[in-house]
């Protein structure tokens, strides 16, 4: 079965992966559709096995990679790594102060702009994280 994919053109092995990836995702969403109300500790729960996925999945798709790739170019791979995390910090802190400044211009409410704020934070952060998957394309 796995040959039988590995013989496919790219183009279809890259439909079935992107459709698979879907899938999964949509199955994952879904399940806000059994419940009426959520119990606290159970969305605990969730968030904190959603956050263990994106920890895992950030050192083995990224950390880890820096860390080869800066010892193979004989750079200290610690600091590389950690210039890079700094950064990223960073990045999200002037983003938070850049939309709070644009966000205390707006004539909304407090609840309003509160939700203003994280839906601009929402956008640009996913913005930003699919900038480097379009510069895997090059």
């Amino acid at each position: 079965m796995f040959n039988y994919f590995l013989d496919l053109p790219y183009y279809i092995q890259a439909l079935i992966a992107t459709i698979g990836t879907w899938g999964i995702t949509a199955l994952g969403a879904a399940v806000v559709f059994m419940f009426k109300k959520v119990n606290k500790s159970v969305l605990d729960a969730m968030l904190g096995f959603a956050a263990g996925v994106m920890i895992a999945a950030t050192f083995w798709s990224l950390l880890s990679p820096a860390i080869e790739m800066a010892e193979s170019l004989d750079m200290i791979s610690w600091v590389v790594v950690s210039l890079g995390f700094l950064a990223g910090g960073l990045l999200l802190f002037i983003g938070d102060k850049i939309f709070e400044k644009l966000i205390k211009k707006s004539q909304a409410s407090n609840n309003e702009k509160s939700s203003l704020k994280r839906c601009l934070m929402l956008i640009s952060s996913v913005t930003l994280h699919n900038i480097p998957d379009g510069l895997l394309l090059l």
